[in-house]
């Protein structure tokens, strides 16, 4: 058996070499998709989705790796118009900000890029944010707590790949028409997929989504400074902002699907999201020993992505390999407009600063995966990755008609390569214990442009050696224990690596500004932060569906990014030193936490009990970054926990369903440096709905989102030599009402 594992693996190796990661077209129907025929074996049988819950749960159960599936009876559950208030909902999963206003999502509380975002395994372009991404074009929704060779091992809290709708063989055309009311802004969207087989063996699927969005977004600051030494007040500043926004959007997606005879699939995939914002903000400010005491601020905007991804699978000769080959093109574009307007307290135009931003980002992307079936126990694979990406940042600004910061001129350029080869053995050592190892090499170059074009170019690698197992206590048993031992990395984006400052508007140069209104600025000479972690969970399964699972992680965090505020002599400020906030890697830091999940009917647990569908997941969070004193030096925005409840009932004898989830953080404090520390306030999101089933083909729902709307707040304290200063803004929260139509034509 040993040399004949060793003469496959020999070809295994000589004929391919390497893997990009495995398709996440594969559905449960019987669509065509580039994904390889499922094997028998424990550790890689993929499990069809149906979008019940059931089949999401069985396949997160067969899986080595621990992965959670959301399906599509999920996602549109609570008719969600922005995929990142679906997402808050899952297990170990947060979303910063004001409620429905809110960045990409972290997994483990971990901000800044610690989590890897995937779109049809494919990480996502710079700029980009998931609440482009319409719910109704999501097929599911993967969350990976550890990386896999397959995956990539830039995860250091996890991964969510986002999955869009597949093509199935069955003609069907879904159509979905809301409205919605916030703050007495009235929105409006349309939702339209179509499934398509012609020619016996093609399937075409096609998304479009347009929608516009009208919302406002309201704040108060308050600012004071405080003599340290008699506990005088120095200052005492108050502000206010209003802000009436609008965006219109497209996002329109498709899949060509075929699969030949002989096994060969091939799949084209275009992306187009296109996104206008507009805003108009006006601002005052009371108490303010400045120039102004208000101001108006314009801006237009515009975003563009495309994307093609192809796809190829086929096998080499009879009984050998499967060959995926991989590759994709993308190029996003981002430009804005604004002009600022700033007055004295007789309304008298004091100051205009106009201002224009571009930013271009194009990559490419090749993939070779491999996969043979060494044995009935194994299966291997291996692959190569190649990847580059390029950022050209643009921007102008005018004060009073006069160029800024001329000394960067108005471009500069940052661009990264990378390359990797991975291998991996899935083992099913029997019936009850099944192995993934794998090793994933990464090689990252990176170039970023500062002051006066001055380029620097950093070279790294990274070896993530990754092992993952999963034991039950019997052959037939729905209990089972997972471990996972990995190693991951986080590379610093493009942004972070542009030497162009933002200078602050508060305190604008030249002259002098303090920590709270520092200048910003990157730094080319970042280096990734690689990190050891360990993962171990329980899990019971329960026989009619549902899962209930306890899971503990922790990760060592070496060359950890942060923003650190310090004096600098600067070029926009000659013989004036500023505050400028840059990113740094600044040591060590460990993080830790316990992950508890369930998912049950009542009737399950309940002898003659309710049909009702009962979710609830909660998780606490532990950290310490080295370099920072205590107490509260944890990871930047990572709360010390999260909360979800929620449950759906059908009322017997009607087409009526109803549901309700709660979704809290609590508040929480973190110590950037020994002088500086922000605070949080707590958030608590109430979301409900009603669906009307008229007939399969016909429902209405009525959603509501934030229906708490508490408001949020941020207080930044900085303790100088002579002074405290203070900072606290208070963001408004705002109630959403949705009414939709989905019909099925």
């Amino acid at each position: 058996m040993t040399a004949l594992l060793a003469r496959r693996w020999a070809l295994f190796l000589a004929c391919a070499a390497l893997l990009a990661p495995a398709s996440h077209a594969q559905t449960d129907e019987p669509a065509p998709t580039p994904t390889p025929t499922p094997t028998p074996t424990p550790s890689t049988q993929r499990i069809e989705i149906t979008g019940g819950r059931a089949d999401d749960t069985e396949q997160r159960r067969q899986s080595t790796a621990a992965k959670i599936v959301i399906g599509r009876e999920e996602i549109e559950r609570f008719g969600d118009s922005n995929t990142l208030e679906v997402l808050k909902r899952l297990p170990g999963v947060t979303v910063p900000g004001a409620p429905g206003r809110g960045g990409n999502p972290r997994m483990r509380g971990m901000g800044g890029g610690f989590t890897q975002i995937l779109v049809d395994g494919e990480r996502i372009a710079p700029g980009f944010s998931l609440d482009s991404i319409p719910p109704e074009q999501i097929e599911r929704i993967e969350i990976l707590r550890a990386p896999t060779a397959e995956t990539g091992a830039r995860a250091i809290a996890g991964t969510i790949n986002i999955v869009l709708r597949e093509g199935f063989r069955k003609k069907v055309s879904d159509l979905n028409l809301d409205t919605q009311t916030e703050g007495g802004k009235v929105s409006g969207g349309l939702a339209w997929t179509r499934n398509d087989s012609f020619a016996g063996d093609w399937v075409l699927n096609s998304s479009l989504s347009l929608f516009q969005r009208n919302a406002i977004n309201e704040s108060t600051s308050r600012r004071t400074d405080i003599d340290r030494d008699n506990g005088a007040i120095v200052l005492e500043r108050t502000g206010t902002s209003r802000a009436e926004s609008e965006r219109a959007g497209l996002h329109a997606s498709a899949r060509l699907q075929w699969r030949g005879q002989a096994g060969e699939s091939f799949m084209l995939s275009p992306l187009l999201i296109v996104s206008q914002p507009s805003t108009l903000a006006k601002g005052t400010l009371t108490n303010a020993p400045l120039d102004y005491a208000s101001s108006q601020t314009d801006s237009d905007g515009r975003f563009t992505m495309q994307r093609l991804n192809a796809n190829f699978n086929h096998r080499l000769g009879d009984g050998g390999p499967r060959l995926e080959w991989r590759a994709g093109v993308s190029r996003g574009h981002w430009q804005n407009d604004s002009a600022r307007r700033e007055f004295d307290d007789a309304d008298a135009l004091v100051r205009t600063i106009d201002e224009s931003t571009q930013t271009r980002d194009n990559g490419a992307t090749f993939g070779l995966k491999a996969s043979l079936l060494a044995s009935e126990v194994h299966q291997l694979v291996s692959g190569l990755e190649i990847e580059r990406n390029r950022r050209i940042d643009g921007k102008s600004t005018l004060i009073d008609g006069v160029p800024q910061l001329t000394e960067f001129g108005e471009n500069l350029e940052a661009s990264s390569r990378r390359y990797a080869f991975y291998g991996q053995d899935e083992w099913a050592i029997n019936p009850q214990w099944a192995v993934h190892a794998g090793l994933r090499v990464e090689g990252i170059n990176t170039r970023g442009q500062g002051a006066n074009g001055v380029v620097d170019v950093n070279s790294s690698h990274v070896a993530t050696p990754l092992l993952h197992t999963v034991w039950k206590w019997s052959e037939t048993s729905r209990d089972q224990v997972r471990a996972s031992l990995t190693r991951s990395y986080r590379s610093p984006n493009l942004g972070q690596l542009i030497g162009r400052p933002s200078v602050s508007r508060t305190d604008p140069a030249p002259g002098a500004n303090t920590e709270l209104t520092a200048d910003s600025a990157g730094n080319p000479a970042l280096k990734p932060e690689v990190a050891i972690g360990i993962d171990l969970a329980i899990e019971r399964y329960l026989a009619e569906g549902g899962v209930l699972s306890a899971n503990l992680f922790h990760r060592r965090i070496n060359d950890l990014i942060r923003s650190v505020v310090a004096l600098e002599d600067v070029s926009w400020s000659p013989g004036q030193p500023r505050y400028v906030s840059r990113p740094q890697n600044i040591g060590k830091a460990t993080t830790q936490g316990l992950e508890l999940e369930a998912k049950f009917r009542l009737d399950q647990l309940i002898d003659d009990g309710p049909r009702t569908e009962v979710r609830a997941n909660a998780s606490v969070f532990r950290s310490r970054v080295d370099a920072v004193p205590g107490p509260d030096n944890r990871l930047a925005e990572q709360p010390g926990g999260t909360l979800n409840l929620g449950a759906d009932h059908r009322l017997r004898g009607t087409p009526l369903t109803i549901g309700a989830n709660l979704n809290h953080t609590p508040g929480y404090s973190t110590r950037l440096e020994a002088d500086r520390v922000i605070v949080q306030s707590e958030k608590s999101v109430l979301d409900a709905y009603a669906l009307w089933t008229f007939s399969p083909e016909l429902k209405l729902r009525l959603s509501l989102s934030n229906a708490l709307a508490p408001d949020t707040s941020s207080t930044t304290i900085v303790d100088s030599a002579a002074l405290t200063e203070t900072n606290r803004t208070t963001t408004r929260s705002l109630v959403n009402t949705q009414l939709r139509l989905e019909m099925k034509l």
